[in-house]
């Protein structure tokens, strides 16, 4: 799903709405495209039997009533409103955003399967068949067409998954179950909106089972915000219409500070004698200033030019090294995820003809689990490093306190967790 619900990171997607985009005509859609028909109901809606769940349904049936007293207020009106007549609650959805878990795949696991040679060559066969509206996307955000093209094929595969979970019917069980009820009446709110202005009908308004919508994957705030018309046809439909799809998603990315002209990263050789307590995201100075400090491209090659410019370790010192500008942080807006982000680059540099990664990852390095990071910050606490709250995600404070204790041990301090390093920490 996009980094629209990451909002949860995804962000807290703030940004004008710009209404604009190319007046091409586009051909028909890849499939699948929405069918007349409404959409065929997920699994995750399969009701729970009657004699368990009728309390249950009514304490949702009240909370449906108590929205749409406020989503009236709101200026929702009520044919928009009797849309929620047909949401249900999907016990399934409130399992998965509970669940967290314990395995994490490391970066070239998940670029193994994101950044397949399959999803290369449909990519390359997608920018071709849709190389007018990307061109005209590209002119008018900045947003080259390979970048836009490997989100599409990281969010929904191309088109062909996308979800289908109707998206009232998620939101509506998000804010219903409690956890995240602000964030999801917001969203829901966003959805009615969506609908009410003629973009999609509820029926067809599907996604994952998260709320994230459409072929990209945009939480309907983002939506709001920067979806576009891109053929000119007065509505802005991210599920069927690529032109939409295409000018919405560059929209996205040029209003969360996509610098034209500028390369998202590079893979680079690090100097001898390289301080890897440097590689951190808060470390930033011109691509000029790291290559007159011995960083250079694969090869020798001068690095792009970029400013703010920091160094990237995603598997430690003992994996590839990378640059990584403005444009990197632009996509981790649509997706706080530095794999997702990484995984976008490498994909649309493979797409537009250019080389994978090519310096060797450990692969013999086992990721921590979820436990295993709890037991790490436990321990980084008790011995003064303070890593922050120890809730098993590798976050920027864990990471911080992680580079102090390796600087104690002698170690490269490139912030990077193993089991080698919890064993040390284990140690009386």
């Amino acid at each position: 799903m996009s980094g629209m619900q990451r909002a949860l990171p995804l962000s807290a997607l703030a940004a004008a709405l710009l209404l604009a985009g190319c007046a091409t005509q586009s051909p028909p859609l890849p499939s699948p495209s929405p069918a007349p028909a409404p959409a065929p109901a997920p699994s995750a809606s399969t009701p729970a039997p009657a004699a368990a769940d009728a309390e249950l349904q009514q304490r949702f049936a009240q909370w449906l009533a108590g929205f749409k007293d406020s989503a009236r207020a709101a200026g929702i009106n009520d044919t928009t409103l009797r849309t929620l007549d047909g949401a249900q609650y999907l016990p399934r959805i409130v399992e998965l955003d509970r669940a967290q878990p314990e395995f994490t795949r490391p970066p070239w696991q998940y670029l193994d399967n994101t950044v397949s040679p399959q999803r290369v060559a449909q990519g390359q066969e997608m920018l071709q068949q849709w190389r007018a509206p990307l061109d005209a996307a590209a002119a008018r955000y900045g947003v080259p067409p390979e970048i836009v093209v490997a989100i599409w094929g990281m969010e929904s595969n191309y088109g062909g998954n996308y979800g289908n979970t109707p998206t009232l019917s998620a939101l509506a069980t998000l804010g219903f179950d409690g956890r995240r009820e602000a964030w999801a009446r917001g969203e829901l709110l966003a959805a009615l909106k969506i609908i009410q202005a003629g973009d999609i009908d509820a029926a067809h308004m599907i996604g994952s089972w998260a709320g994230a919508m459409g072929q990209t994957q945009f939480m309907p705030s983002a939506f709001a915000n920067y979806a576009v018309d891109g053929d000119g046809d007065g509505r802005r439909d991210i599920w069927g219409s690529m032109p939409d799809v295409i000018a919405s998603t560059a929209n996205f990315l040029a209003r969360s500070g996509w610098q034209a002209g500028q390369a998202w990263g590079a893979e680079v050789q690090l100097p001898q004698g390289f301080d890897y307590g440097r590689a951190d995201p808060g470390v930033r100075q011109a691509s000029a200033q790291w290559q007159a400090e011995g960083v250079t491209g694969l090869g020798g090659q001068p690095l792009p030019a970029m400013p703010d410019a920091s160094i990237f370790l995603p598997a430690g010192a003992r994996g590839p090294a990378f640059v990584i500008g403005p444009n990197f942080r632009a996509i981790l807006r649509y997706n706080n995820s530095t794999n997702y982000a990484l995984a976008v680059g490498l994909l649309a540099q493979r797409i537009a003809g250019g080389p994978g990664v090519q310096a060797a990852w450990p692969r013999d390095v086992l990721p921590l689990s979820r436990t295993q990071v709890r037991e790490l910050q436990e321990g980084l606490n008790a011995g003064g490093f303070d890593a922050g709250t120890a809730d098993g995600v590798m976050g920027p404070a864990t990471r911080s306190a992680v580079r102090r204790f390796q600087q104690r041990l002698g170690l490269p301090a490139d912030g990077y967790p193993t089991l080698e390093l919890l064993d040390r920490l284990r140690a009386p």
